[in-house]
C-alpha cells in the first residue's frame, strides 16, 4: 500500500511538471504573438510618420495637395515596403476614399468605421495609427485639413473663381508637358498668394493649411468635407508575422513533445525501479525462506537418519523371533510382516535422505557406455526376476558429468522402467550424439506409459503409480539433471510405453 501511494505521488509530480511545461509554452507563444502584433503596429506607426512627411512635401498653395503626385508618392512607398505594406488610403469625413495606393483598397476600407485595428486572416487594417494632428496637419484645433484635389478639379474650380489682376504662376502643381495652364485662356494664371505676415503660420514658422484667398468660406467648407483628409488607413500584411509565429509554434511543439517523451520515460523508469525494488524485497524474503527450508531439510534428514537405527533394531529382533523353532506359525507370519514393513519404511527413509542431500556436482570426463553397463549389471537381479529383455545401444561417447550422480539417475530410471513393464517386457537404453557438443540419453520401455496430463507430476516428490514405489525416485533424477544443467522430459513410446529423455549432455573434448 505504501509503494502504491508513493507511485501515485511520483506520477502526480511528473504530470504536474508536464502540465507546467505545456502551460509555460502556451503562455510564451501567446506572448510572442502579442509582441509580433505590437511590432507590426509599431511598424505601421513608422510608415504613418513617412506618410506625414509625404503630405508635407506635396502641399501647395491654400493647403491643396495634388492627388496625382500624392498617389505617385504613396505608390512608391508601397512598392518599397511591399514585404509588409499592402496599401494606404486617405479618407474624408464621410469615410470616403479621396486618395489611395495599393490594390483592393476600396474593399479593405469598407466597414472599418469606429475601429482602430481590424485583424484579418492575411492582413491587418489600421486606422490612424498615430495622432492625425501630429503628422498630417498643422492646425492644433483641427479646423483646417489638407485637401486632396486632382489637377482637373483644381483647374475647374480656379477658372470659376479666378480673381482679376495680374497673372502669376499657379500655386498648384505645375502643368505637365504638352498641357495648357489650369483654366481660362492660354497663359491665364491664378492670383498670387496673400502676403505672409505671420498670420498664416503656426508656431515654429510652419505654414498652415488654410482657405485659399480666392475661395469663399462656404465653398471651402463644402470642399473640405468632401475632399479634405479626415483620417487615413494603412493595410499591413501579416504574412511575415504568421511565418514567424508558425516557426515559434513548431519549435514549442517540438519542445512539448520532448517534454512529453521525457515525462513518459521518467514514468517508465520509475516504474521499472519500483518493480526492481519490489523484486529485490521478494528475493530477500525468498532467500530467508530458502534458508529456513534448508535448515528444516537438514533437520528432517537428521531425523530420518536417526529413525533408521531403531528400525534396524526392530527388523533384527523380528528376524530373530522368526527363526526360533518354537514360535507358532501365526506369530512367525506376523513377525515376517513386521520385517517387510520395516524394510519399506527403511527404503523410504533412504530415498528421503538421498533426496534431501545437497547436490554438489563434481564434473569429470566419463565414458557414458561404461556407466550404462554398470547400471545394467546392478539391475540384473530385477531384470532376471521379471524376464525382461534389456538392450543398450548407441555411439561410444565421453561426457562431462558427476559419475556417481549420473549412475544414480540412470539406476532410478532403469528401476522405474522395470516396475512399469510386465513379465517378458522390453527396455532400451539409447545414447546418441546430436551435435558436435551435445548428446542425449533415452530410457525406453513398453509398459502402460504415462498419461499426458501426468507427465509433469511424476517428477514431484511422493507421486507414484507403482505399489512398491516411494515416489522419490524420479524426483531425485530431476534433482541430478537440474544440478548438471540438463533437461529431462517424459514422452510417449509408440505403440506403447514411455520414453524418459535427458538432453543437453555436454560432450567431453
Amino acid at each position: 500500500m505504501e509503494l502504491k501511494s508513493r507511485n501515485a505521488v511520483i506520477y502526480g509530480l511528473l504530470m504536474g511538471v508536464w502540465v507546467l511545461v505545456v502551460a509555460w509554452l502556451t503562455v510564451e507563444h501567446v506572448r510572442a504573438r502579442e509582441e509580433a502584433r505590437a511590432a507590426l503596429v509599431n511598424r505601421a506607426k513608422d510608415i504613418s510618420t513617412t506618410l506625414g512627411i509625404v503630405l508635407r512635401s506635396q502641399r501647395r498653395f491654400g493647403g491643396v495637395v495634388s492627388k496625382e503626385r500624392l498617389e505617385a508618392s504613396l505608390t512608391e512607398l508601397v512598392r518599397q515596403e511591399k514585404a509588409e505594406l499592402n496599401g494606404i488610403a486617405l479618407l474624408n469625413a464621410a469615410g470616403e476614399m479621396v486618395a489611395s495606393a495599393g490594390t483592393g483598397m476600396e474593399l479593405q476600407t469598407r466597414g472599418i468605421a469606429g475601429t482602430t485595428e481590424n485583424w484579418g486572416a492575411q492582413t491587418v487594417t489600421l486606422v490612424n495609427p498615430v495622432d492625425l494632428g501630429t503628422n498630417l496637419t498643422y492646425d492644433i484645433e483641427g479646423t483646417n485639413l489638407p485637401i486632396i484635389m486632382s489637377r482637373q478639379d483644381f483647374t475647374n474650380r480656379f477658372a470659376t473663381n479666378r480673381p482679376s489682376g495680374p497673372r502669376e504662376p499657379p500655386p498648384g502643381p505645375p502643368p505637365e508637358s504638352g498641357q495648357t495652364n489650369f483654366a481660362g485662356d492660354p497663359g491665364e494664371m491664378p492670383p498670387p498668394p496673400p502676403p505672409d505676415n505671420g498670420t498664416n503660420r503656426m508656431r515654429g514658422g510652419r505654414p498652415r493649411f488654410g482657405r485659399p484667398r480666392w475661395m469663399s468660406e462656404e465653398e471651402y467648407q463644402a470642399l473640405r468635407e468632401k475632399q479634405g483628409v479626415h483620417s487615413f488607413v494603412i493595410v499591413m500584411s501579416t504574412q511575415p508575422q504568421r511565418e514567424a509565429l508558425n516557426q515559434d509554434l513548431w519549435l514549442r511543439a517540438i519542445i512539448a513533445l520532448l517534454a512529453s517523451i521525457s515525462v513518459v520515460g521518467s514514468g517508465f523508469a520509475w516504474r521499472s525501479m519500483a518493480r526492481s525494488s519490489e523484486l529485490q524485497i521478494r528475493l530477500i524474503r525468498a532467500s530467508e525462506l530458502n534458508s529456513h527450508l534448508k535448515e528444516m531439510n537438514l533437520a528432517a534428514a537428521g531425523l530420518a537418519h536417526e529413525t533408521r537405527n531403531p528400525l534396524n533394531i526392530i527388523r533384527g529382533m523380528a528376524q530373530m523371533m522368526s527363526r526360533q523353532t518354537d514360535v507358532p506359525a501365526e506369530i512367525r507370519e506376523k513377525v515376517l510382516a513386521i520385517v517387510d514393513e520395516t524394510d519399506k519404511v527403511t527404503a523410504q527413509l533412504n530415498e528421503f535422505i538421498n533426496y534431501s542431500r545437497p547436490r554438489e556436482v563434481r564434473r569429470a570426463k566419463i565414458a557414458l557406455g561404461s556407466v550404462v553397463n554398470e547400471v545394467v549389471r546392478a539391475l540384473a537381479y530385477d531384470i532376471e526376476e521379471k524376464k525382461i529383455q534389456i538392450e543398450t545401444r548407441g555411439d561410444p561417447l565421453t561426457i562431462e558429468a558427476d559419475e556417481q550422480m549420473l549412475r544414480q539417475a540412470l539406476f532410478n530410471l532403469g528401476l522405474n522402467a522395470i516396475q512399469a513393464v510386465g513379465q517378458n517386457g522390453r527396455i532400451q537404453i539409447v545414447t546418441q550424439k546430436i551435435s558436435a557438443l551435445e548428446a542425449v540419453i533415452e530410457v525406453r520401455d513398453d509398459g502402460p506409459g504415462v498419461p499426458a496430463e501426468r507427465r509433469q507430476e511424476i517428477f514431484k516428490p511422493y507421486f507414484t503409480t507403482h505399489q512398491k514405489g516411494t515416489g522419490l525416485g524420479l524426483a531425485v533424477v530431476q534433482q541430478i539433471v537440474l544440478a548438471h544443467g540438463w533437461e529431462i522430459e517424459c514422452r510417449s513410446n509408440d505403440p506403447a510405453g514411455a520414453i524418459f529423455r535427458i538432453t543437453h549432455l555436454k560432450l567431453g573434448v
